[in-house]
């Protein structure tokens, strides 16, 4: 009795503990219009949470990027190498988002100000992160319309009688005509639009349980149809079965550099995104085991896609390293030749559309949150700028193919779409990644117990204190090779 009672008692002190911090931050931050505080929606369940956030991770890195990045750093053991960095690394930078989401109980461009020391700047780095959620749309929104154009030219039997040269001309095609480009930017722009202004929790989480849910099935239905492929065994023992000599072609160390990046990229860190999201949920479940959850489906997402590209690349003698082109030439003339290729060719690419449209979706609200809260501005005015301003800003990037193919940023053959990638990927993502470590770990900013308190408030997994070390000192270590790593092949 005297056991259960002090159990009962000690968590009672906790649930009333965590209360207590979240009374700390004021609920409806998100801005002030007229001297009040405005409201905030909120999640409907935890379900929506979990899958509203591994949309805005899971996007075109995770099936156009790793399966190719996995081919060129020899299958299977660079699998395992990036599952134990995403444990290691992209795991606890994950949670350290959503918890400062979370206490702030706002977007990145007000949240620092409700918890950072007075007198500090870390708020600057809300203002970095807006500014990232419109560049990243420059360009997403282009690669998304290249994914839904691509769906309805397969489905309507566009890609059925080319013959390889003939799929590789149709490619180029898409990007030389101007008028495409710009209306499938159009098109998934409105889509965002419509999707966002019906709301948070009856628009944006009902249509991503939705859309995510298809995607899965979607990917297991291509799956199991890559394992009966003649000839796809290879594939699979190429991708699943650690292959030393593989390794050693490329080298360990370019292996294991290529594994942290991709596991620290993978779930779309640092820019604010991850903590909106954080913001949108309660104080009932601690936000290591939530990061988890995220992770996993991100990474069964990106696993699954290898497990469809490989097997296909082995039966029809295709290069498993042949880099982007594997989606837009490679894989169409696959489908171009095998049995009901129309039908998996459809359902891949609108598997494409929905694991980009997802992340736009997911972008878009973060901007029209931060907007709001910056602004004061209604939810009405705040979309209809917003779309606005991210299609004008989006049309350098479709143009930069054709029109504007002259302009070439990063030297000869570069686009405007590659400058903009580099901006983020290269430079925002790791930079706000460090940010907020500093932020959780450091005395200057939040510091690791506050962290440590909001993190493991709830049921579920806690995240350990014995790791203060390794996540205030080692974790920056890491973030800054990657940045540095990440000039380094860019420019050298």
């Amino acid at each position: 009795r005297c056991a259960i009672h002090i159990f009962t008692q000690t968590r009672f002190l906790e649930v009333t503990l965590c209360r207590k911090s979240a009374a700390n931050y004021p609920e409806n931050t998100a801005g002030k219009n007229g001297g009040r505080l405005m409201s905030r929606e909120k999640l409907g369940s935890r379900l929506g949470f979990i899958l509203l956030s591994a949309g805005c991770a899971i996007g075109i890195g995770n099936v156009w990027k790793f399966p190719y990045i996995v081919g060129q750093n020899g299958g299977g053991l660079f699998v395992i190498i990036y599952l134990v960095f995403l444990a290691i690394l992209g795991i606890p930078v994950l949670t350290m988002e959503f918890s400062v989401g979370r206490a702030a109980q706002c977007s990145p461009v007000k949240m620092y100000q409700q918890i950072e020391p007075k007198g500090s700047k870390w708020h600057y780095h809300g203002v970095a992160a807006m500014i990232g959620s419109y560049i990243l749309l420059m360009f997403y929104t282009t690669v998304a319309g290249w994914m839904l154009r691509y769906f309805f030219s397969t489905a309507g039997g566009a890609l059925a009688d080319l013959d390889a040269a003939g799929i590789s001309e149709h490619f180029d095609s898409v990007l030389a005509d101007p008028l495409t480009m710009i209306l499938f930017v159009a098109i998934v722009l409105a889509a965002a639009v419509l999707i966002c202004s019906i709301g948070l929790k009856n628009g944006l989480e009902r249509v991503t349980k939705v859309m995510m849910l298809a995607l899965l099935v979607i990917m297991v239905i291509l799956a199991i149809n890559s394992f009966f492929m003649e000839g796809g065994e290879a594939g699979l023992a190429f991708y699943l079965k650690p292959n030393i000599e593989e390794i050693q072609k490329v080298g360990i160390g370019n292996v294991i550099v290529n594994a942290m990046n991709q596991a620290f990229f993978t779930l779309s860190l640092g820019m604010g995104g991850m903590a909106i999201f954080g913001s949108y949920i309660g104080k009932d479940r601690s936000l290591l085991g939530e990061s988890v959850n995220v992770a996993l489906l991100d990474t069964f997402v990106a696993f699954s896609s290898g497990l469809i590209i490989f097997p296909a690349c082995f039966a029809y003698g295709v290069d498993v390293d042949s880099g982007p082109s594997l989606i837009f030439v490679t894989l169409p003339n696959i489908f171009s030749n095998m049995t009901g290729g129309q039908i998996w060719g459809s359902l891949f690419f609108l598997f494409m559309s929905f694991a980009a449209l997802s992340t736009i979706i997911a972008v878009f609200e973060n901007i029209i949150t931060m907007t709001m809260e910056w602004t004061g501005w209604s939810h009405s005015k705040t979309i209809k700028v917003s779309f606005v301003l991210v299609f004008v800003l989006s049309l350098p990037c479709a143009l930069g193919f054709n029109v504007l193919s002259f302009v070439q940023p990063l030297g000869a053959g570069s686009t405007i779409q590659d400058l903009e990638d580099f901006i983020v990927s290269n430079n925002l993502l790791p930079l706000g990644s460090l940010c907020y470590v500093l932020f959780c770990t450091s005395k200057y900013g939040w510091g690791f117990k506050n962290f440590l308190k909001e993190a493991n408030c709830g049921e579920g997994i806690s995240f350990p204190k014995q790791v203060g070390f390794y996540v205030s000192y080692i974790i920056p270590v890491i973030i800054l090779v990657i940045f540095i790593q990440g000039y380094i092949s860019k420019f050298l």
